[in-house]
């Protein structure tokens, strides 16, 4: 169990993301009952790494942008040690997630996603904002299915005589094609582009430009070869290859978008208030002056973890009371997805799965205790990739949930056949399945040749 601690007027709870110079953490206002989710950060790491700037810009954009559909930034406080990022807590995970599971969306729900999204970025570009790295792993739903724009930390704030911005950053599979010629870009009509991506991957369930190779990748983005499923509709194709045009100077406006006929399908325009006035004196006082704003701390076990499954999670889970579906590992009960059981620590499993799936030639990405790995079919005409994720049912005893993301399904189970079979050793059986599994393989080596 984690053991709760202050900060200020909050109790902090559970690690509930991790990223390379923060940690998240749920907490909540204990005056108003309030939940929030509250980013740490280091001091002495910022001050290493001559983040600070960066971070105090990131959070000063996040106070300007007060939108319905860009998570709200409430106040930063700060001790000797850390500062704390008191943001507004979302309960519905990543929109990538939601991908993840139910693979290429509904019209309907993927026109109301980049509806949303269209709004926020629009809000953000109206207050000289620029994201940067628009994508599904930063686009967050709330209790109510709301989209919310999220992770400003290479965003970029309009500068007076300045036209285009130089930085080349982002997400590959997402960043426009004049990022990537170094000649500078206009940060507005890049968004517009990753907008773009975000859309056909809510209507396709995977990316139009995905590459192993990097240089392949971005000769594709640069030249904008892709295609259109079938069943994309005649309007939302159109949008796409408007939004998806290489050249930036034909690219189609945010305006125009939201004149489209497509796009205006059951279109609520977002309310929100025009002048809401935003102190940034907290975050002034952080950074300018870190001894006169400290927050009163207590610490405890700040160490992440997996999640807990409760006994309704495995419920639901595990069909019913029938566990053997957490132990089943045939190809007519996997489906979509498989699980195992481990009694290995949470750490040495996901080494172990990371270390097989490179092995296989697989490209890994790990955020806290969930991995995605991708990769070329056997034929390497096809790409791939699944999702894991590491759960924690029992003290010492560990569910390692594996879901198929995109690709075809035969190349899903020959993945699935493989893989599993390298993860044998790390794989924990019930007694009954360990029997069955030894007079399988005495029964092998018994039969003629």
């Amino acid at each position: 169990m984690v053991a709760l601690r202050k900060v200020g007027k909050y109790e902090v709870g559970r690690t509930i993301g991790e990223g390379t110079f923060a940690k998240v953490k749920f907490a909540q206002n204990t005056e108003t009952g309030e939940s929030v989710a509250m980013k740490v950060l280091d001091r002495a790491t910022i001050i290493k790494h001559k983040m600070a700037d960066q971070i105090k810009r990131e959070i000063s954009i996040m106070k300007l942008v007060r939108h319905p559909h860009v998570v709200r930034l409430h106040e930063v406080l700060a001790s000797r040690r850390k500062i704390y990022i008191i943001l507004e807590f979302i309960t519905g995970g990543e929109l990538f997630d939601k991908i993840v599971r139910h693979g290429k969306l509904s019209e309907n729900d993927s026109r109301k996603y980049f509806q949303q999204l269209i709004d926020g970025v629009d809000y953000c570009h109206s207050k000289g904002v620029y994201h940067r790295d628009l994508k599904p792993e930063n686009l967050l739903l709330d209790s109510q299915g709301c989209l919310k724009i999220s992770d400003f930390g290479l965003s970029a704030l309009r500068v007076e005589g300045v036209k285009l911005l130089q930085t080349t950053c982002g997400t590959p599979n997402y960043v426009a094609p004049e990022v990537l010629s170094h000649k500078g870009y206009d940060g507005a009509i890049a968004d517009t582009w990753s907008c773009g991506v975000i859309l056909y991957v809510l209507l396709a369930g995977y990316l139009p430009f995905d590459e192993v190779d990097l240089g392949t990748l971005y000769c594709k983005i640069e030249k904008a070869e892709f295609s259109c499923p079938s069943w994309f509709s005649i309007g939302a194709k159109s949008l796409v290859h408007r939004i998806l045009d290489p050249n930036p100077d034909r690219r189609i406006r945010i305006d125009d978008i939201k004149n489209d006929d497509w796009f205006m399908r059951n279109y609520v325009p977002s309310r929100y208030v025009e002048n809401e006035d935003v102190n940034l004196d907290d975050v002034y006082a952080v950074f300018d002056d870190p001894e006169e704003h400290q927050a009163c701390e207590s610490f405890g076990n700040d160490e992440a973890a997996p999640l807990v499954l409760n006994a309704f999670d495995l419920f639901s889970l595990s069909q019913g009371l029938n566990l053997a579906a957490l132990f089943e590992r045939r190809q007519d009960n996997v489906k979509h997805q498989t699980r195992f059981l481990s009694r290995k620590p949470a750490k040495v499993l996901l080494s172990s799965i990371e270390v097989v799936a490179q092995s296989m030639g697989l490209k890994t990405h790990i955020r806290n205790y969930k991995m995605r790995v991708e990769g070329l079919s056997a034929d390497r005409t096809s790409h791939f990739s699944v999702m894991l994720e590491i759960f924690e049912v029992a003290p010492s005893i560990f569910m390692v949930d594996i879901q198929r993301a995109a690709g075809d399904t035969e190349e899903y189970f020959k993945f699935n056949k493989i893989f599993c079979g390298k993860l044998d050793d790390i794989i924990f059986r019930p007694p009954a399945e360990k029997s069955k599994s030894r007079l399988l393989r005495m029964s092998k080596r018994q039969s003629p040749a």
